[in-house]
């Protein structure tokens, strides 16, 4: 249902209007999770952003890698890479971005009209407007603003929702880029959604092992002592001293007692105290029973529990990589204790390439070749994301090779 702020009806991201804010602070809070972004960040952007037009030759697609001067120009008018970068990792969150196209002044006085520049907007500042229709297609404005504080003191700023057919059409729009997530009717979700669960449980491990060393019960051992030895250290110290009540007695008995413990703490701790001893006197009571001093190590189970808590970690992390849909080779998480081979590197790397860029590419940088053939008509050059082909050790002459110098 629509959220009220500001004067404005929104559609809210999650359910408390707050998804952006948590899903960042859900990731940062893994030892995991960030990385794994990073990594897709860099396996997607490749060695870079170039243009492009893509040729078929023999039934094959081909990319055709070229260099324009009027697009390359426009594109160097503004910070083209940061909103692309800006653009990607709330895609990568979120499946999702948003961002703003600008029309150059001179359409006003009657020059053809051209999109200035394109300017990435974080999503947790933008939301879409309520449509009673719940269907996307309808939303017509953008509305920015501070919402993960309620906009409070900074306002809101609506912007109409860019018209693909017409890109002329307002002198300043917004979009929201993203690709469909299955029975979401406005915002998508993110990919690792089902992992993050997960996720959360992962980030708790290493909490519940502080709170255990902090705060657990570490007894390592149980000291029994005699009644009768003490009884007998109370009838010497009578007999020494006629003038003391039993409460001086036992303030001397406490004292005796805390430099005992204190010998046995030092003799039975610390690794340099192997080989130590201490020695203690063996009583016979009056019925003819030994009472004897007697050191007892306490199993505290902290090992069952370690081990569980660590196959926890090695089942989220599994569920964690899957979930994030990127090969554990290509996320450098080891696999049963190893790290993938060579060859299982190259094999999911090229794997990555022809199935999980396309996609993902299309919706970063669809807007900006939007604008790039609305600006330059018949050039038929779009933005992409360069990779260049890895190859075998054995497929590479012997000069191309890496040695060690």
């Amino acid at each position: 249902m629509p959220q009220t702020i500001g004067g404005f009806r929104v559609v809210p991201y999650g359910m408390d209007n707050r998804l952006p804010e948590q899903m960042r602070d859900v990731v940062s809070d893994n030892n995991l999770a960030p990385g794994i972004i990073e990594r897709q960040m860099g396996l997607l952007f490749g060695q870079g952003v170039f243009l492009n037009q893509i040729s078929f030759e023999n039934g094959e697609i081909r990319r055709i890698w070229q260099s324009d001067a009027d697009i390359e120009a426009w594109l160097a008018d503004w910070d083209y890479v940061a909103y692309i970068k800006g653009a990607m990792t709330d895609y990568l969150y979120l499946k999702g971005f948003f961002d703003a196209k600008y029309l150059e002044r001179g359409h006003r006085i009657g020059r053809p009209a051209r999109i200035a520049r394109l300017e990435h907007i974080p999503a947790k500042n933008a939301r879409l407007e309520w449509m009673d229709s719940r269907n996307i297609a309808d939303v017509k404005h953008i509305l920015v603003g501070d919402f993960e504080n309620s906009c409070i003191g900074t306002g809101i700023r609506s912007y109409p929702v860019y018209d693909r057919k017409n890109p002329a059409r307002f002198a300043c729009s917004a979009a929201y880029n993203y690709t469909y997530s299955f029975g979401r009717d406005f915002y998508a979700v993110p990919q690792y959604w089902g992992a993050l669960r997960w996720i959360i449980r992962g980030s708790e491990i290493p909490t519940i092992f502080k709170y255990v060393t902090d705060n657990g019960l570490n007894l390592a051992y149980h000291i029994h002592s005699p009644e009768e030895y003490w009884n007998q250290k109370r009838n010497v110290l009578r007999l020494a001293h006629p003038d003391w009540d039993d409460a001086r007695v036992e303030e001397e008995i406490a004292d005796l007692t805390v430099n005992f413990l204190q010998t046995f703490t030092e003799v039975l701790s610390g690794k340099e105290n192997a080989g130590k001893f201490v020695h203690t006197t063996d009583i016979v009571d009056d019925n003819g029973n030994t009472c004897q001093w007697k050191i007892e190590a306490i199993d505290q189970k902290i090992k069952d529990f370690v081990d569980s808590q660590l196959k926890i970690g090695e089942a989220s992390t599994s569920a964690i990589t899957s979930g994030m849909g990127l090969h554990p080779s290509l996320s450098n998480v080891m696999v049963n204790g190893k790290l993938a081979s060579g060859s299982e590197l190259l094999y999911a790397f090229k794997l990555y390439l022809l199935s999980d860029t396309e996609i993902a590419a299309d919706a970063i940088l669809g807007p900006i070749n939007q604008a790039i053939a609305f600006n330059f008509p018949g050039k038929n050059l779009r933005l992409g994301f360069y990779h260049q082909t890895m190859k075998t050790e054995e497929s590479l002459s012997a000069a191309d090779r890496i040695r060690n110098q």
